[in-house]
């Protein structure tokens, strides 16, 4: 792979409703594409740096960002503070897209669990090209093996609504898993995780949903590690099958000598850098 030299820049891109957010923009002289990060729950812009850093090198102009309420788009307090995944998507993403999507080369996304759930819920998907995305499922306790299905039925039906109902906000990093989250974000997790499809068998939303997905047509790679407890890759094709009018070609990531643990998180990690090549080699 290449090795260009690159600048890192912060931004501030303003949503529809006025929040102000956070971004990075890592940019190399000679741009192939842009590559938008969209992150998992509770999981800041810095965390994608290395990757993003690989991108740039590559010709790649990188935009990672932090959606309201987490990293540098924090508030002064989570008390209070009203936020949600429909927001985290339809506000945030969409204002990123929207700043980001307007140049006369293509416009990817490369998504992280939550990231490839957002996507289905773009007003302004049409401006992508393809989103490349690990580590999305369906989070339902069920698709995951018996240790860990009872290890996040009691972190949702024993300690986080405690912890929440205590702090008014979920403070997952009191657990070490990450940033803590606006309570409506919390509420819609817990709540969407408790059917085996995930917010499309929510009887109050899914046709909502469903249309929403529909809509999606650009090519989409759904790749998922063995080893990832939260997101199986029968979690995967639980969810994925919501973009039934795109083309989504799944991968199941086999450990190797060299990548001998991903779990739900290192995808990102610099030893997964073999992965990262797919996903430009896919956009190339």
């Amino acid at each position: 792979m290449a090795n260009q030299t690159f600048t890192e820049d912060t931004l501030q891109i303003t949503t529809s409703d006025g929040f102000p957010l956070s971004a990075t923009c890592y940019e190399s002289e000679k741009k192939t594409a842009n590559i938008i990060v969209a992150s998992a729950t509770g999981v800041p812009q810095a965390f994608y740096r290395k990757f993003a850093k690989f991108a740039a090198q590559n010709g790649y102009r990188t935009i990672t960002f932090d959606y309201r309420g987490i990293g540098l788009s924090k508030v002064k307090s989570l008390k209070g503070f009203n936020a949600s995944f429909i927001d985290w998507a339809t506000l945030d993403l969409a204002a990123v897209v929207d700043a980001i999507a307007v140049q006369d080369i293509p416009t990817f996304i490369v998504g992280h669990s939550f990231g490839g759930h957002a996507f289905g819920l773009l007003p302004n998907h049409h401006k992508i090209a393809g989103l490349y995305v690990f580590a999305t499922g369906a989070g339902w306790h069920g698709w995951m093996p018996k240790q860990e299905a009872l290890r996040v039925k009691t972190m949702w039906n024993v300690i986080l609504p405690v912890l929440t109902k205590w702090k008014g906000y979920t403070p997952m990093s009191m657990l070490g898993m990450g940033e803590d989250l606006p309570k409506g974000v919390y509420a819609q997790w817990r709540y969407w995780c408790k059917f085996p499809h995930y917010f499309f068998d929510d009887p109050k939303i899914s046709s909502q949903m469903k249309a929403k997905f529909a809509e999606v047509s650009c090519p989409i790679v759904a790749a998922n590690a063995l080893d990832d407890l939260w997101a199986m890759p029968k979690a995967r094709d639980a969810f994925m099958q919501g973009y039934h009018n795109a083309n989504v070609k799944t991968i199941d990531i086999p450990l190797t000598a060299n990548l001998k643990k991903i779990g739900h998180m290192g995808y990102f990690r610099a030893e997964a850098q073999p992965l990262w090549v797919d996903v430009l080699e896919w956009m190339a």
